[in-house]
């Protein structure tokens, strides 16, 4: 059975990729890459990200 990737649960350590707060909301882009977001940012970019399809995971 393959195994499944997972991505770590975010921590104090994470940090938004906008302004440094602590991350709140990961966002897996299509790609395969990833953005960190703070509450604030995240609200603020959540309907673009949803456009692009990326997959929101929410710690909020």
């Amino acid at each position: 059975m393959p195994a499944t990737l997972t991505r770590p649960e975010l921590t104090a350590a994470d940090r938004c990729d906008r302004c440094g707060a602590a991350a709140k909301l990961r966002a897996v882009l299509p790609s395969g890459g990833e953005l960190l977001f703070c509450g604030h940012h995240a609200r603020e970019f959540e309907a673009g990200l949803r456009e692009m399809e990326a997959e929101l995971q929410d710690e909020r």
